[in-house]
């Protein structure tokens, strides 16, 4: 049994699609942001800590916003993610503009995460019961051999705006064989749904494929293999400018390699993100719709 458990925060992401910070932005009746819905249901899970990966000119904004909100009500803290946190024997290519992507954006956080945790992205809404279910998970089964990933059906995680990036996953009696990050993903002119592969291979989907929306369960004895592979992955890099540093990636080799497994874990909750402007008003009439049901108070209080 764990007695402590955390739930750290993806926020870093640049908005390149949507056209903004979507992370700050309030989608909620009284203007809250989805992270604040993330820390609602976290809270009501029984979550003891929140840790927030951020990039340095965010700073402002997400205190502004999230620290003079939260900060004496939970444990809330930060940390920044940016291009030059590598090894320092590795030089940058000057072009490059982006992070290193989602595993790097975990390594930041290190220092910060001693317990077992729920990783998830800012700008997607998991639900009621998977906080809860992935919280029962975190105090009763998760250790250095054991990580979790919620699952949802790939029909109901596309974008009616566009294509997007999901985490395929095969399974194995009920745990994770492995996960394909693909990208592109939407339907085809004939309603089927398709993507491309990270090798460019195009590949299509049964409706109700399982997907991993960026959120797992992990244990802190990662860090030192996130290290390791961190360190293999700059050294085998092939595109410089573009390539990135996958969490679904990094746990799919983890289970190939044998050092975890990852148990699946079937979730009902509405799922809803944003990756395109256009996602913004219907993110908003379903956070309108949840409130109607009385699933959310019209005002998010802890």
């Amino acid at each position: 049994m764990n007695s402590k458990i955390s739930l750290f925060v993806l926020a870093a992401g640049m908005g390149s699609r949507y056209g903004g910070l979507k992370q700050m932005e309030g989608f909620g009746p009284s203007g809250e942001t989805i992270i604040d819905y993330s820390i609602y249901d976290a809270v009501r899970a029984g979550f003891d800590k929140f840790v927030f990966v951020i990039r340095p000119d965010m700073q402002e904004a997400f205190e502004e916003i999230f620290m003079n909100k939260y900060k004496g009500r939970i444990d809330i803290s930060y940390v920044f993610q940016s291009l030059d946190m590598i090894p320092d024997w590795y030089k940058i290519n000057s072009e490059r503009v982006k992070p290193w992507g989602t595993g790097q954006a975990l390594l930041v956080a290190k220092d910060l995460i001693k317990e077992p945790s729920y990783v998830i992205s800012s700008d997607d809404f998991y639900g009621k019961e998977t906080f809860e279910i992935v919280a029962k998970f975190l105090r009763e089964e998760c250790s250095p051999e054991l990580y979790s990933i919620p699952v949802y059906k790939l029909k109901n995680v596309l974008s009616e705006y566009g294509t997007v990036k999901r985490g395929i996953c095969f399974t194995n009696n009920g745990y994770l064989d492995h996960i394909e990050e693909t990208f592109e993903v939407g339907r085809g002119e004939s309603g089927e749904i398709k993507g491309r592969k990270q090798s460019g291979e195009p590949v299509l989907f049964e409706e109700n494929t399982p997907a991993a929306m960026s959120s797992y369960g992990i244990h802190p004895s990662i860090f030192p293999n996130l290290e390791e592979r961190f360190d293999r992955f700059l050294k085998n890099l092939k595109d410089d400018l573009t390539e990135e540093y996958l969490l679904p990636e990094i746990l799919s080799d983890m289970v190939e390699d044998e050092d975890i497994k990852i148990k699946i874990l079937e979730t009902n909750s509405d799922w809803f993100g944003v990756t395109y402007k256009e996602d913004g008003p219907i993110v908003r009439e379903k956070l309108k719709e949840l409130v109607n049901r009385g699933v959310y108070p019209k005002r998010l209080e802890l």
